[in-house]
């Protein structure tokens, strides 16, 4: 699995830097709402925002790479990011933020969703081996943003926005040398493409569970700052925490549970223990050694679940991966654009507590949704077809030589 051509280590480098985006600004939402007199509802809007876009966003991404190829996508989608995150520290009011928060969304769009079939598609072995290095590097991005964040939000809450667009340009750089000229799609995506792949009921049952799962995530990640009070630079530490907890799950634990056990039931599973570790997170929130106990061991379950529904997207339906993750994708960051605004108001409007038993009951519902579709995903298991690995492999083997 480590011995890929350079083209996949160039887009994962850039992964780990466009994933740190989804941490990076954890640290710093208490501080954004001290200096610009917000309220948590309106600084979660930096999650909605990004989130909104980027799930939107998602449809096009077929659409653009099939038409000006993979390489050219991914630069595009580094430019923007890099643009929209300098944009955003330069902002001196909330709303300027969550504006260049959205510009940064879509071009978080365009380069996760070509990445990953880039990584997929270019990687030498199996098509879980390559999902599993995707999601190490987008554990590692995680892990990293909020101690970036936490580091230099403690300097100041510009600092995290300018260090990410610093960041993007190196990874703009590395993609542009290190990846081979890709050729644009024999047949050109629509934009509908996506829409009828969610006809496929098993992809639907995993979109759903996904969009349900993330309203419990990203309460975590956009309320828990909030009832815990405390500096960026603690806050950093504690979100780090929970993203080497997720990097290490995806990669090490993931893999051995789902041969052991089976991916569809690993998942129910995985979905029921951190509803349960919502639960209490709702009922001690007022106990700041709680929040960030439970925040660090629902990096473990996040790592497992991620890894293995990434995994099960790219295997649901039979049809082009790319399409696959687009529909998925429009659906997932679906519910992680709603949640953060949500669970703020909720916070505010009631009490700090019912963020938290919003996200249980979302993502025990997840897990149902899961369970009712498993029919639907029993061939998700079945090794994959030797003649699609001896293609992976001769594609990626093509594309070492060229790099």
């Amino acid at each position: 699995m480590w011995r890929q051509p350079k083209a996949v280590w160039a887009v994962a480098f850039a992964s780990v830097i466009a994933f740190m985006g989804i941490g990076l600004v954890d640290p710093i939402l208490k501080p954004i709402a001290d200096d610009l007199n917000a309220s948590p509802s309106q600084v979660s809007l930096l999650f909605t925002s990004y989130m909104a876009v980027m799930g939107a966003a998602m449809l096009i991404t077929g659409v653009v790479s099939s038409r000006i190829g993979p390489k050219r996508t991914l630069l595009l989608g580094l430019s923007v990011i890099m643009a929209g995150a300098g944009l955003a520290g330069m902002s001196d009011s909330v709303m300027g933020i969550v504006g260049w928060r959205a510009l940064w969304g879509l071009g978080n769009a365009l380069f996760i969703a070509t990445a990953l079939v880039a990584i997929v598609s270019s990687a030498q072995g199996s098509v879980a081996q390559a999902i599993i290095l995707y999601e190490a590097a987008l554990g590692l991005g995680i892990a990293v943003g909020p101690l970036v964040g936490g580091v230099l939000g403690s300097i100041s809450w510009r600092g995290p926005f300018f260090g990410v667009s610093a960041l993007m340009a190196v990874a703009l750089v590395v993609t542009a040398f290190l990846l081979p000229a890709t050729p644009r799609a024999e047949h050109a995506t629509s934009l509908l493409d996506p829409f009828r792949a969610l006809r496929h009921r098993g992809l639907l049952g995993v979109g759903i569970t996904a969009l349900l799962y993330n309203f419990g995530i990203f309460a975590l990640l956009a309320f828990t700052p909030f009832p815990l009070a405390m500096s960026a630079h603690q806050i950093g530490l504690i979100f780090f925490g929970w993203g080497l907890a997720l990097a290490f799950t995806s990669v090490v634990v993931a893999p051995k549970l789902q041969r052991r056990f089976g991916t569809v039931r690993v998942l129910i599973v995985n979905l029921l223990a951190l509803s349960l570790l919502l639960a209490v997170m709702a009922i001690g929130t007022d106990v700041k050694a709680v929040l960030a106990t439970c925040v660090v061991i629902a990096g473990a379950f996040i790592g497992v679940n991620n890894t293995l529904i990434t995994e099960t997207v790219m295997k649901a339906a039979p049809i082009e991966r790319g399409v696959a993750s687009a529909g998925y994708s429009f659906l997932r960051y679906g519910g992680a654009a709603v949640a953060p605004w949500l669970a703020g108001a909720l916070g505010e409007t009631f009490n700090a507590h019912l963020p938290f038993w919003m996200g249980t009951a979302t993502v025990l519902l997840g897990a149902g949704v899961l369970a009712a579709t498993r029919g639907y995903l029993a061939h998700i298991d079945d090794p994959e077809d030797e003649l699609a690995e001896l293609i992976d492999e001769a594609t990626a083997v093509t594309l070492s030589s060229d790099s």
